[in-house]
């Protein structure tokens, strides 16, 4: 018989350095030959450092460059803009015996939106909204990729800790199937005896290869999530430390407040209602003012029988509202050219036909839609808010249930260690209940870091979640590794 120091050296070697067949380098995110040199392994603050490079954070930075960049445009077009051009004309008259002459104008235009229901400045208002409804989106893709990244890191130091957990429970099954082997040897274990420790060793070694195969994916997962090959260790001792238990959550109308001044699908709602507000508003213009233009010219306006020379003229068109000036005069003098003023006004006005009404009365319905879209964008966030914060309360009622179950295990440790020194019990008997607060330790750490994932995604829900989350976080307490 074992000492127990012995059994307990057993298990820490099988739990954090299993031997021969089970002991296994780093995993690979990606297929590639072993590294002659051990990687780095990464800690939970370079994947967070390497998330934002990642192909889904660049995406939607590039999103919100693009809305950026449309707003960008539609200031420039509703404001100054100028252009400069040419004619260059060759007149013969009479045809049949008169000569070419050659007349060259340049041209400037200047113009301007300038009345307030200019459709170019509305333009410049929906870019705007647009913006701010980009900006909702990019911080909503960025806390979904900081709290999956999260996920899958702690995923992936879960995954090494089944597979030590494994190789551990691997190596107590070949012992007492060693064991059994003697005493059915000896004639005092049943063949029934002898296939059910076999049979356990059969799943023991299933079990492991799942662990296995489990802590390749979460690798693989969580290099697909970066876009790039990562390196994680099989060790869960190498992994950053378990996040802290998070408190219980606030009130849900508090949290609720925030999340509807920070959600994208709300920003989404209210900017769609604006537009379509903003469309019923162009509607009505459209159907109560005239196209009506207003034009001034002075200078040596041309006739029937001259061409204009230098000629300086501006326009108001009162649908459009656009202010435009315009000059041009010819690089050729002529002496004959009167200097004159001329005043105009032309407008046209609908009678018959034309679907403004029509245009109208979709406009009205289309902000109806729009209105009730927002009113279910806030219910829906209202109900999110509040399942993710009965999600956090019920992941910390298992926190405390796991809590229970450790001290059990812990107890029946001792009562198993006691009968030991009192020649009652194996060292295989403690190395079992040893195994079992292994067990219950590790799904203590994995109902933290769901209590903690569900934390995230509260404050994902309200829009509290930062970012540019950068530091992992530091455990209150020392944790019991597995």
């Amino acid at each position: 018989m074992r000492s127990p120091p012995l059994s307990c050296l057993l298990l820490t070697l099988a739990l954090l350095a299993p031997a021969g067949a089970a002991a296994q380098t780093a995993a690979p995110a990606t297929p590639a030959p072993a590294p002659t040199t051990p990687a780095t392994p990464l800690t939970l603050e370079n994947i967070l450092t390497l998330l934002r490079s990642s192909p889904g954070w660049r995406s939607a930075e590039l999103q919100y460059r693009s809305a950026r960049l449309a707003l960008d445009s539609a200031r420039a077009r509703a404001g100054l803009n100028v252009t400069v051009g040419t004619d260059v004309a060759a007149v013969k008259v009479p045809a049949s015996s008169g000569d070419f002459t050659l007349g060259t104008t340049l041209t400037a235009q200047a113009s301007a939106s300038v009345l307030p229901w200019s459709p170019a400045l509305e333009a410049v208002r929906s870019a705007e909204r647009n913006l701010g409804r980009a900006a909702a989106e990019l911080r909503a893709a960025q806390l979904t990729a900081t709290v999956n990244a999260v996920q899958a890191y702690y995923a992936a130091r879960n995954a090494a800790a089944n597979l030590a957990l494994a190789d551990a429970q691997t190596a107590l099954s070949e012992r007492q199937l060693a064991v059994a082997g003697a005493q059915r040897a000896a004639g005092v274990l049943s063949a029934e005896g002898l296939l059910a420790r076999q049979d356990a060793l059969a799943d023991a070694q299933a079990a492991q290869r799942e662990a296995r195969t489990n802590l390749d994916l979460a690798a693989r997962g969580l290099a697909n999530l970066l876009g790039r090959p990562v390196t994680l260790p099989t060790d869960p001792a190498a992994f950053s430390p378990l996040p802290p238990i998070p408190q219980a959550p606030a009130a849900p109308d508090a949290l609720i407040g925030r999340a509807l001044t920070a959600r994208p699908e709300v920003a989404r709602a209210r900017n769609d209602l604006a537009d379509a507000q903003a469309q019923v508003r162009a509607a009505q213009l459209d159907a109560r003012l005239p196209d009506l233009t207003a034009s001034v010219q002075y200078g040596e306006l041309g006739t029937t029988q001259t061409t204009a020379g230098r000629v300086v003229g501006g326009s108001l068109n009162v649908k459009t509202g656009v202010l435009a000036g315009q000059v041009s005069f010819p690089l050729k003098e002529a002496t004959d050219r009167p200097t004159g003023l001329a005043l105009a006004l032309s407008g046209s006005f609908a009678v018959i036909g034309g679907g403004k009404q029509t245009a109208l009365a979709s406009a009205g319905v289309g902000a109806d839609l729009a209105g009730v879209a927002l009113d279910s964008a806030r219910q829906s966030v209202d109900l999110d808010v509040r399942q993710r914060a009965a999600d956090l309360q019920a992941a910390l009622d298992r926190v405390a249930s796991d809590r229970a179950a450790l001290a059990r295990a812990q107890a029946a440790l001792a009562t198993a260690q006691a009968r030991l020194a009192a020649g009652l019990a194996t060292d295989l008997d403690v190395q079992a209940a040893q195994l079992s607060v292994t067990q219950t330790q590790l799904t203590l750490n994995g109902a933290g870091v769901q209590a903690y994932l569900a934390s995230l995604r509260l404050m994902q829900a309200t829009g509290d979640l930062d970012p540019t989350l950068l530091t992992p976080p530091t455990p209150s307490a020392p944790e019991a590794r597995p």
